[in-house]
């Protein structure tokens, strides 16, 4: 049966797309919509046409498990599909509700009239699968709402409002009440209207850029730093400049040589097996099927700090109350305060309202009593990274609180089991690690103890959707996955300086790999003193003759790098004669360090750490890894992650210069090499 049906009212033909959940534009929903469309063509009695969309939404896009087959490019592709609803002899008028996405947005701009709910979201996210819009979007986007808000959509692939969109002439009218009989009258209302109005054929909206020669390199220049390392961008752009300067025929065939070009690059490979890899985190293996969550309605979270803070704000604004615990009634007032201010500059940004603000805020009862936590559901513990006080919480939290409730905690590094068992309930004992700043970074690593309930890691994963997070399950081992893999990186940047590389130079290569920060810049962010045994007479390595005079990095002005009043970084001397001092006393001869050293060295080694901990049953699959790369430690998302890029470097290569720098290659990164597999299928 087709997905696509069509039905009269009076004299307008409605073509009705069901092909849920999303009106995915499959094989099926374009040819349906092409014998639609043949259908108001070969009859007389038809004066209009309606394209609407069942369910949830309008098209909210292309049918992504078809790209790169046969189907996708099998008659009518969606290039044909476009010019046949905009050469219909019948005005088209597309309905929309939901989401109007990618070539559902081409769609919509092929069809003479747009009319849409308010609630309804427009936009042409193919950017950020490493593409571009390529059934003529990137020539009729800026042909009906000009060409700035083209360049804007179509780049970083966020899409608008439907009352923006009517702003800018992308909505021909915005619908109150019910869709489908509204746009049926709208229909009617243009039914006679000739010449049709084509958007290919559109050009007064072009004159903004005509005018304005340099449109073009300012909006790159505006936007470089966002933009850096990849291509989609730049080829949007390059495509809406091509809408501009030529004929709409001759723009249509840069778009498509351009789409191509994407279409079989790395990049588009590696975001669009991100964008699968994403959802793939969800599943956890198992797990019996049909396992019910627990309810979560009140949360408990020990410790006001930064990670505290940050943790409770997002179960806040998810509307979730958070009863928060400190031992110090200033930490308790700092860390509130820190809260509400962190919230009040939201609003001030419009992304909340004041009394958002104030809702969110409602729902927190900041204490000092451990006690008060004894009708929480799920308390998450954010204190000090020590095993002996986390030990201590657990036991006093297995007295306090009741039967059946969470208990988490937020630590990095620790061994979960081991905090499991100072509880009399170790089922009930799960790992959540957030990112900071909590109330920021997407990722939320799930570590699963040896005797964590199923129903436990199904609440926390769900939980994590609830609160906008995107979730992994880990294995217990020191660093779970993420700093476990951090680990070799830090160990081996920490040798390279002592042999005669610089804290500059080693950073340059990682940012331009694409992350947003080396190693040392990222150590001076985050603090170099962080896990310091703090006696400034230790001194074992050179992060602790930098913690001992106060190079605590970006918050004390020095730490790797000299700091200015704008906390721009300067290479400092003082650094340069601690290395010096520690390499005499090793006896060790600076040497010229070359770049590729230094990506076999900090980069090889985490995709070796990522293959022992598949081996391990740390991670369930390498996809995992690559999302918490992506999403925890900004890899960029064009690399597909530090799995996906290890096989787009070459597996024998990676082996090569691992044996190479002496390192004990994992067993699993050496079958693959050897038998030619891809580590990222794991």
């Amino acid at each position: 049966m087709s997905p696509i049906t069509t039905s009269r009212h009076g004299d307008v033909l409605v073509i009705t797309s069901n092909n849920p959940p999303v009106n995915a534009l499959g094989h099926a929903v374009r040819d349906g919509l092409v014998k639609g469309i043949e259908e108001a063509n070969g009859d007389d009695s038809v004066k209009a046409v309606v394209i609407i969309g069942e369910g949830q939404t309008f098209f909210a896009g292309a049918d992504i498990s078809e790209f790169g087959t046969p189907k996708s490019f099998e008659y009518p592709a969606l290039p044909q599909v476009v010019d046949i609803i905009e050469n219909c002899t019948k005005p088209v008028v597309a309905a929309i509700h939901g989401t109007a996405l990618g070539g559902g947005l081409e769609v919509a701009l092929a069809s003479h009239y747009r009319v849409a709910v308010p609630s309804a979201k427009l936009g042409v996210p193919e950017v950020k699968l490493g593409l571009l819009p390529g059934a003529g979007g990137t020539q009729r986007l800026p042909r009906v709402a000009g060409v700035g808000k083209a360049l804007e959509m179509a780049s970083t692939g966020n899409p608008i409002g439907a009352q923006e969109a009517y702003d800018v002439g992308l909505v021909d009218r915005l619908i109150e009440g019910d869709l489908l009989p509204h746009a049926v009258a709208f229909a009617e209302e243009v039914k006679d209207n000739r010449p049709l109005a084509k958007s290919s054929e559109r050009d007064e909206k072009l004159a903004e850029a005509r005018d304005n020669p340099g449109l073009f390199d300012e909006f790159r220049k505006a936007n470089a730093r966002k933009f850096r390392g990849f291509d989609a961008p730049e080829y949007n752009i390059r495509c809406i400049e091509a809408a501009v300067a030529k004929p709409y025929a001759e723009g249509v065939l840069a778009e498509r040589q351009m789409f191509m070009e994407l279409m079989s690059g790395t990049q588009a490979k590696a975001q669009q097996y991100f964008f699968f890899s994403e959802r793939k985190a969800a599943k956890i293996d198992g797990v019996p099927e049909g396992t019910a969550p627990r309810e979560i309605k009140k949360v408990g979270v020990i410790g006001a700090g930064t990670m505290g803070g940050g943790i409770s704000m997002n179960f806040l604004s998810a509307g979730i109350p958070v009863t928060i615990v400190e031992m110090q009634q200033d930490a308790l007032d700092r860390g509130t305060g820190i809260m509400l201010k962190n919230y009040q500059a939201t609003a001030a940004k419009g992304r909340m309202t004041e009394a958002q603000v104030g809702q969110a805020m409602g729902l927190l009862t900041p204490t000092l009593k451990l006690e008060d936590l004894a009708d929480c559901d799920l308390v998450i513990e954010a204190v000090f990274e020590n095993m002996d006080v986390k030990k201590e919480i657990f036991g006093k939290l297995d007295g306090i609180c009741k039967p059946g409730a969470i208990l988490a905690s937020n630590t990095s590094y620790l061994d979960i089991d081991e905090i499991a068992a100072s509880t009399s309930r170790p089922q009930d004992v799960v790992g959540l690690h957030f990112f900071s700043p909590a109330n920021v970074m997407k990722l939320l690593e799930v570590v699963r103890g040896a005797k964590t309930a199923p129903d436990v890691l199904v609440t926390a994963m769900q939980l994590a959707k609830k609160i906008k997070k995107v979730a992994v399950v880990a294995g217990v081992c020191y660093g779970f996955i993420g700093n476990r893999m951090l680990i070799p990186r830090q160990m081996e940047a920490m040798k390279l300086l002592l042999e005669g590389a610089t804290p500059a130079q080693i950073d340059k290569v990682h940012v331009d790999f694409g992350m947003p920060m080396g190693p040392f810049q990222m150590s001076d962010l985050a603090g170099v003193d962080i896990g310091w045994h703090r006696d400034p007479n230790r001194i074992e390595n050179i992060r602790d003759a930098l913690c001992a005079v106060d190079r605590w990095g970006q918050k004390k002005g020095a730490g790797f790098y000299d700091y200015d009043e704008k906390r721009r970084p300067s290479p400092s001397p003082v650094v340069q004669n601690i290395i010096e001092d520690f390499r005499a006393k090793a006896g060790v001869t600076a040497r010229e360090v070359s770049e590729q050293e230094i990506v076999e060295r900090t980069l090889y080694t985490m995709v070796n750490e990522g293959a022992l901990i598949l081996e391990g049953g740390f991670a369930q699959r390498a996809s995992d890894i690559d999302v918490v790369w992506v999403y925890g430690y900004g890899w960029p998302v064009y690399r597909g992650g530090p799995m996906f890029w290890a096989d787009t470097e070459g597996l024998a290569k990676i082996v090569e210069g691992l044996e190479r720098n002496g390192f004990e290659v994992a067993q699993l990164l050496r079958d693959k090499a050897t038998a030619k597999e891809k580590l990222s299928k794991v």
